[in-house]
């Protein structure tokens, strides 16, 4: 390795360095904030909120090493330019492309490192995070319930606490609770309670509440529609009444035995594989179960209206079907027929839409699960993308500092996360594969790193030759303008 090139990789990397510790301090204290709530007053020790940061801190690398890397490039780069060191190494017969050369290499260690930390490092770290809330809540159960402000359980469940006392917060006081029939149902069910007591067990995964001294309402729905303005409702009172808290409800992840799991997100490609097949495999057996049930479901009802199911029915030569199927059936056959087409109609709609709800289900469980895969390529990938966007870029705008290349560098990482949050949207909804949806940000930004780093090894600069496509307009414009000039001139000789 020469002078000059530890002189450009010692540069970039003191660069890189600077940028990296600030953001990643910047975006993990930004999403702290998520879970302050959590942490603000609850008594938890010094190592517990230092191990719940640092669980959560590597979900946040993904998003601000290609950052880094893409912001500390177009700085390098653009004050080497800036202060004519690179017209320096021109002169001396150093190109572009080959002052790069070492800090490619470079680009391509961090893209190593990228993939072994987004494979093995962020899905244990995430699966600990999650088990750390699930045991904080656990030893503290009052955590899962906040004072003075409705904390929801679930999708179904809210409820209210005026005021936390004893141990850990465990007796509380004024509980009001609402349930909805549905997510997006309306609350049809309030129990109201003096007291209550918060129990937890660290051999399970469900917090007990115990409501003491109160009331239980819930709205009636009467079967007569112009009984429904009366607004009916039953009321009971209780000395004591126990309600189960799911801790998963609460962290938003499933559970398994005494630990909270999450799915793609805390498995490494390997395991996502696996788990990608089985998903696959249920998925194929279950489209063939359900078509053999629509079939099954046919000849019950068939066998149940005593009609024989017609698999095929024999027309003689030289003889046209006829359109009118029922005439092919007996007389006294005919309104058993209709009523058993009918209600087999009407069964097999509603049988369709529950599969296809829970196909639905199932394969965006499976895209999710393909979308957890290629974004740990996709990770390695933003390394490399960031690099040859930032280099070439600040070769050409000649400008060093935290001014425009921080422009520049916030513009094209918002379009590439936009167009990455959108495409995997879409792909987990199955209106995109999941390898176009999860790598769309880094399928619109890779021509343009091509076409940078092209011009920036040409010497091309940003501007960009349109002639092909303006100097043809022109010639038409301009015989179109000569043509019209000699018919006005024939017009006012012959007048």
């Amino acid at each position: 390795m020469k002078i000059i090139d530890k002189y450009l990789l010692k540069s970039f990397l003191i660069t890189f360095t600077t940028v990296f510790v600030i953001l990643f301090f910047i975006f993990v204290l930004q999403s702290i904030w998520l879970f302050i709530a959590e942490l603000a007053g609850k008594d938890l020790d010094f190592l517990t909120i230092l191990k719940f940061i640092s669980f959560y801190s590597p979900i946040m690398v993904p998003l601000v090493l290609p950052l880094s890397i893409l912001l500390a490039s177009i700085m390098t780069f653009g004050s080497f330019a800036e202060n004519y060191e690179f017209a320096a190494m021109k002169s001396g017969g150093i190109s572009l492309g080959r002052a790069m050369r070492y800090l490619i290499l470079c680009s391509f260690v961090f893209s190593a490192v990228a993939f072994l930390f987004a494979n093995n490092i962020i899905p244990e770290a995430q699966f600990r995070f999650i088990n750390l809330r699930k045991t904080i809540v656990q030893t503290k159960p009052a955590m899962a319930i906040g004072e003075g402000q409705f904390s929801k359980i679930g999708t179904t469940t809210s409820i209210h606490v005026e005021k936390k006392s004893g141990e850990n917060g465990s007796f509380l006081e004024g509980i009001t609770m609402h349930m909805k029939k549905g997510e997006f149902g309306t609350v049809t069910t309030v129990i109201k309670a003096k007291r209550g007591v918060l129990k937890s067990d660290e051999s399970t995964n469900l917090l007990q509440l115990d409501l003491l001294d109160g009331n239980y309402y819930e709205d009636i729905q009467p079967k007569k529609f112009e009984d429904r303005d009366k607004l009916p409702f039953a009321k009971s009172s209780f000395k004591k009444y126990t309600v189960t808290i799911d801790l998963a409800k609460l962290n938003g992840a499933t559970t398994e035995g005494n630990e909270i799991v999450n799915t793609y997100n805390m498995l490494n490609m390997s395991e996502l594989k696996y788990t990608i097949d089985s998903l696959q495999l249920t998925f194929n057996k279950d489209v063939i179960s359900y078509s053999d049930n629509l079939d099954k479901s046919a000849e019950s009802l068939a066998m149940e209206y005593n009609v024989p199911v017609v698999a095929s029915v024999v027309v003689p030569n030289k003889t046209k079907l006829t359109d009118d199927l029922i005439a092919l059936f007996p007389a006294d056959k005919k309104a058993l027929v209709l009523d058993l087409a009918k209600n087999n109609l009407n069964n097999t709609i509603f049988t369709l839409e529950s599969y296809k709800t829970d196909l639905e289900f199932k394969q965006n469980n499976i895209n999710d699960h393909w979308i957890g895969y290629y974004d740990k390529i996709l990770i390695a990938y933003s390394c490399l993308l960031m690099f040859f966007i930032g280099a070439p870029l600040g070769a050409i705008i000649k400008k060093g500092g935290l001014g425009l290349p921080l422009v520049f560098a916030v513009l094209i990482f918002i379009v590439y996360n936009f167009a990455n949050t959108f495409g995997k949207k879409l792909a987990g909804q199955d209106a995109l594969p999941p390898l176009i949806g999860t790598a769309a940000g880094a399928l619109i930004l890779t021509p343009f790193a091509i076409l940078l780093t092209y011009r920036a090894t040409n010497d091309m600069g940003l501007t960009i030759n349109l002639d092909w496509l303006v100097l043809p307009i022109k010639r038409f414009l301009n015989k179109r303008n000569t043509n019209s000039l000699a018919s006005e001139n024939i017009t006012n000789n012959e007048s």
